[in-house]
């Protein structure tokens, strides 16, 4: 029976952080294995967690908890075909897990997983921003948790310590709530039992139709391209996508430049460069790199904006970082 394990939160919490580090601390005689769903229709997700030891299948393009989850439900029998022994999830940052867990706990997959505990990063400055805290799958997020993860605590301030502090008064929550820095949680979190299931309210969104499960990611070049643009918005959100063929290398200062000075709430990159491939995942004012020598199949970079943006002239700008 494959342990499945529901991880969630809001944009930029650090959820595929969070992964990669489970996925680093894998036992060497268990399979695993992951689902992924993102907004954009880019898939930078799979890219981030491709070459560390787990099974993959991403959902591009929107929401797999909506659609009465048929995304959702081939990439999950997909992967239980294989029966691993371990199933991480993780729906994308602006997903509702009502569906997804209704269908995790549904009598037909009674033999063949064992669903535990549905972990939720909170990032505590996020409490601090009404629009996310008025945002009903941030709310529905966190009701939905068994374990409470405060993620990013290296950048909390005293008033960041405060509000959380306020809000767990508020909801009067007793859940096991654990605070961290990186997503370096203990593997054995993973095995916490399911709590007792919570009423969670319909989602009142109509999220993107989400996009055909593949090995990696859905979006692939066609004929000659070099590249390509994907645009994609739902709920107030808006994600633009590149995606570059494998001959196409960045001058790492120049990227890394634009990253810098791109407007978006959030901004994610598997990028090939002269040393290998530059992991890139900035949310606001964080940004975080991650160099590794082996060079990405491809190149794709994607930003999360709740604000408009001329994606034009952003596109100018990047196209500009290739190397000649």
């Amino acid at each position: 029976m494959t342990r499945v394990n529901l991880i969630t939160g809001f944009l930029g919490s650090g959820k595929t952080t969070l992964l990669c580090h489970l996925l680093a601390a894998k036992p060497a005689n268990e399979q695993w294995a992951v689902l992924v769903n993102e907004f954009g229709e880019i898939g930078v997700d799979g890219a981030l967690l491709a070459n560390r030891g787990a099974t993959l299948k991403e959902i591009p393009g929107g929401c797999m908890c909506c659609v009465n989850g048929l995304p959702m439900q081939v990439g999950l029998n997909m992967l239980l075909k294989n029966k691993p022994d371990r199933l991480l999830i993780e729906p994308t940052g602006l997903g509702h897990p009502r569906q997804l867990l209704q269908m995790l706990s549904s009598p037909t997959y009674h033999s063949w997983l064992q669903l535990n505990a549905t972990l939720t990063l909170l990032d505590a400055r996020q409490l601090a921003d009404p629009r996310v805290v008025a945002n009903e799958n941030f709310r529905d997020q966190l009701a939905a948790a068994d374990v409470i993860i405060g993620n990013k605590q290296d950048r909390w301030q005293p008033e960041d310590y405060q509000r959380l502090a306020r809000w767990q008064q508020d909801a009067q929550d007793q859940r096991l709530f654990i605070a961290t820095e990186f997503g370096q949680i203990p593997l054995a979190l993973l095995d916490t039992p399911r709590g007792k299931p919570r009423e969670l309210p319909v989602p009142q969104h109509h999220h993107p139709v989400a996009a055909a499960v593949s090995g990696v990611a859905a979006l692939r070049l066609e004929g000659q391209a070099r590249w390509r643009r994907a645009l994609n918005q739902g709920q107030d959100y808006s994600a633009c996508g590149w995606l570059f063929d494998p001959e196409t290398r960045f001058d790492r200062a120049a990227l890394l430049e634009w990253v810098r000075l791109a407007p978006g709430d959030r901004i994610k990159g598997v990028m090939r460069v002269e040393e290998g491939s530059l992991n890139i995942n900035r949310q606001g004012a964080d940004l975080q790199l991650e160099t590794r020598s082996l060079p990405p199949a491809d190149s794709r970079i994607e930003i999360i904006h709740s604000q408009q943006a001329d994606w034009n002239r952003l596109q100018s700008a990047l196209l500009k970082c290739r190397l000649r």
